[in-house]
């Protein structure tokens, strides 16, 4: 009781707001979820094998993008939703579930390669497809089409065609290995099309979207891990004999999509505890936005 007391004492109205408006309670349930879901299958599936960091990192993005769901179910809008984004997050994961379903080359070593890799992947899709029915849909109104202007398309021509150049042949499949490198591709872009919305309405930002980041961040980090690890197993048809260009350009994208979201979270955690926040209210993560931190 006593120190339950300090605490309300010391602790400052903008922290607690910060606090509030940070952590609200649907965001500690998803963690809770899906941190005792992960714990369960790492210990009682993988049974703490290396290779189930994989499986953790697709369980971390499906964290991710249950944020998102979370965002516009609690605030019954799609201000601050890029359907730019949430097409190349789509396409990341389903461009890699053929060569994760019909090929091993990209699968963990151990059970959860089994069915629960691809069943994690399957749900991340369905969360995808819930949120660009809900934004383009339900809440067409509040939808900000026209700041939601990033050119998705060339984004993808592009990921194809550096895919189909310097792809790996771990699926054993041209095929399977181009939609593999694709899909990898189309993920380290979608933070593209999120940081343009925020440009486009002045840096305003949810505080979900910075849970949505790091989880993000964190899948990505723990997938980079394990492919750094395999490096010596990812093998490709060289162009010359001393340059493995398909382990190069997947750790590469893996580097610059967690350099890119660190630097969001960076600058959204910079301002938060410079500026404070409202706790009904998207914050200004920075202005004037011509000086964005990436």
């Amino acid at each position: 009781m006593m120190s339950s007391s300090i605490f309300q004492v010391g602790a400052s109205e903008k922290s607690n707001c910060l606090v509030q408006n940070l952590l609200p309670a649907p965001v500690i349930v998803a963690y809770l979820a899906f941190g005792a879901f992960a714990m369960t299958v790492y210990h009682f599936v993988a049974e703490r094998e290396f290779s189930s960091i994989l499986t953790m990192a697709v369980i971390c993005q499906a964290l991710a993008i249950s944020f998102l769901c979370v965002q516009v179910l609690r605030n019954k809008s799609a201000k601050g939703i890029s359907v730019g984004a949430l097409v190349l997050d789509g396409m990341s994961v389903a461009l890699r579930m053929p060569a994760t379903t019909w090929s091993e080359g990209y699968l963990p070593m151990d059970k959860t390669g089994d069915y629960l890799f691809q069943s994690v992947d399957f749900f991340s899709l369905m969360m995808v497809l819930f949120l660009l029915h809900r934004v383009l849909v339900v809440h067409r109104r509040s939808y900000e089409a026209d700041q939601d202007s990033f050119s998705v398309g060339p984004v993808v021509f592009g990921c194809f065609g550096l895919a189909a150049l310097f792809h790996g042949n771990a699926a054993d499949n041209p095929v399977y290995d181009t939609c593999w490198m694709a899909g990898l591709f189309c993920g380290v872009a979608a933070v593209l099309p999120k940081l343009w919305l925020i440009q486009q309405t002045g840096g305003w930002a949810e505080a979900l979207t910075c849970h949505y980041i790091a989880a993000m961040g964190m899948s990505r980090a723990m997938s980079g891990l394990f492919m750094w690890e395999a490096r010596e197993d990812v093998t490709c048809f060289k162009w010359h004999d001393s340059f493995d260009h398909g382990i190069f350009f997947i750790l590469a994208a893996h580097a610059v999509h967690v350099l890119l979201l660190g630097d969001f979270a960076w600058c959204y955690m910079s301002a938060a505890l410079r500026n404070g926040c409202s706790c009904n209210e998207p914050m200004q993560i920075k202005a004037p936005l011509d000086t964005f931190c990436v």
